[in-house]
């Protein structure tokens, strides 16, 4: 086994992610069978983007453990073990004047017990930079993958895999390479299909997109075939994918000039059943790649003709098989009021056209839920929509959604979170999400440096449980905090 770890890091080092990163970034030897240390508690990195000398200090900000929306999955319910499993931006921080570094955590909720473990500390990431968070996968024999992505090129990314099925005490590193927002899905039978960005990624087929989307697979986590590119748009894009079956899909926008990020626009829709070979639009139609126009086959909703910025958020499937994409709109990417209300709204394929429908706003363009279809037809939304203590920046308070009729109708069913101190942001949906651990998500001020701690909520709503900061034994009780 040693030596397919050191032929795969052989592998990601001469075939780069980012043709920008491919002579810089360092071959170290893989840590086989490394026994992960533990922390005593859950807490979360504290980060912040682009001062904004306001009010609202900062462009985006708060509690961020479970950002950014662009990784997933980052929670994994595992029949076989009858286990949640998750990794979340941790920190070194033990109060909010501390340094923050960037640690990669992996834990797991117990459904048998209703206890956790000490969480275990993969690495430290070396930055304060939130992007850099984890994203997790499982394979077939119920090994866990954790991908360790970096914001752009000035650091390495890694791929490890738990050295045990089912177990989070010890990993080995299979790779040291660099990638950004790390989206990697499993096909059972077939081994796993990674999409991800890489910066200047474009550059060797002359697209000078700053952010360009890539897809990668491989049989076995080790040896992969060579990327392919999906689109590098004007100055690039953001994407949001999720899997279920063979069929992996793929929403995304691109960043017009000047504002580029900033400027954020349009979705555009693709999916594979082939493990990337193919790529196709809603309507069935192959689609040739990598996209660089605007105006193109998987376009899906054009937020320029009405002036609106897009945020999205995610993409699932309804009872047709049907793709839906939640997300919201903007008049401006600045925060606070002068933007207006972000207008929360899904787009859904009818198999002959995208219909889109608003129901409900909020106050920030980073207020991220997600969206769960289910087998007896509901819709449910979980974000946080209703203002919270820190009113413009990113997060709120927990608000549960429903449709009954494919999203032509909401009913607010019940807020989760009242009255809190901190906003609460980023409500992530695990894959095969289990019931009783439904959503995950932090909390933290979104103006000032501030502890963040992590919660989940059942499929109901009906607790809001709060994971332990300081534990006194190996395994703990989450406790009732709404």
């Amino acid at each position: 086994m040693k030596l397919v770890f050191f032929a795969a890091l052989a592998f990601f080092v001469t075939t780069p992610f980012c043709a920008a990163r491919a002579e810089t970034v360092a071959a170290v030897a893989p840590k086989t069978g490394s026994h992960l240390s533990t922390d005593d508690g859950y807490r979360g990195i504290w980060y912040f983007n682009q001062p904004t000398k306001d009010e609202y200090k900062f462009k985006y900000s708060g509690g961020f453990a479970t950002y950014p929306y662009q990784h997933a999955p980052i929670a994994i319910y595992c029949k076989a073990a009858d286990k949640t499993f998750f990794v979340y931006g941790g920190t070194t921080a033990r109060n909010a004047k501390d340094k923050q570094e960037l640690l990669h955590m992996v834990s797991y909720f117990d459904h048998k017990t209703g206890l956790v473990p000490r969480p275990r500390i993969l690495l430290n990431k070396q930055t304060s930079d939130a992007h850099d968070n984890p994203t997790l996968q499982v394979d077939d024999h119920g090994y866990l993958w954790i991908f360790s992505p970096s914001h752009g090129t000035s650091r390495p990314s890694y791929i490890h895999r738990s050295s045990k099925p089912w177990s989070i005490d010890d990993f080995d590193r299979v790779a040291v390479t660099n990638f950004s927002y790390s989206q990697p899905w499993y096909v059972s039978g077939q081994g796993f299909i990674f999409l991800h960005t890489r910066y200047g990624g474009g550059k060797s087929l002359g697209i000078n997109a700053v952010r360009s989307l890539f897809c990668m697979t491989s049989v076995d986590g080790v040896k992969w075939n060579d990327a392919k590119m999906l689109s590098g748009i004007d100055q690039g894009d953001y994407q949001v994918s999720w899997a279920t079956g063979k069929r992996v899909a793929t929403a995304f926008d691109f960043h017009p000039a000047p504002l580029g990020l900033n400027g954020r626009a349009n979705i555009y829709y693709l999916e594979t059943e082939d493990m990337g070979r193919t790529w196709r639009n809603a309507r069935g139609e192959t689609v040739k790649l990598p996209l660089t126009g605007t105006n193109n086959p998987a376009l899906a909703y054009d937020s320029r003709a009405e002036d609106l910025l897009v945020y999205l958020k995610e993409v699932n499937f309804d009872a047709k098989g049907h793709p839906v994409i939640l997300f919201s709109t903007s008049n401006g990417y600045e925060s606070g009021p002068k933007n207006g209300a972000r207008l929360w709204q899904t787009l859904r394929w009818t198999g002959t056209q995208w219909v889109r429908r608003p129901f409900t706003t909020s106050d920030s363009n980073y207020d991220h839920g997600s969206l769960y279809i289910e087998p007896d037809g509901t819709w449910r939304v979980i974000g946080p929509t209703e203002a919270g203590p820190q009113a413009y920046n990113p997060g709120g308070e927990m608000v549960m959604w429903t449709s009954t009729d494919e999203g032509q109708t909401w009913k607010k069913l019940k807020q989760l979170t009242s009255e809190s101190k901190n906003n609460h942001t980023f409500a992530r949906r695990p894959l095969n999400a289990n019931p009783e651990f439904y959503s995950l998500w932090a909390d933290g001020n979104g103006r000032e440096p501030s502890e963040s701690s992590i919660y989940f909520t059942d499929q109901r709503g009906n607790h809001v449980w709060r994971l332990p900061t300081k534990m006194q034994s190996a395994f703990a009780k989450p406790e009732i905090a709404w």
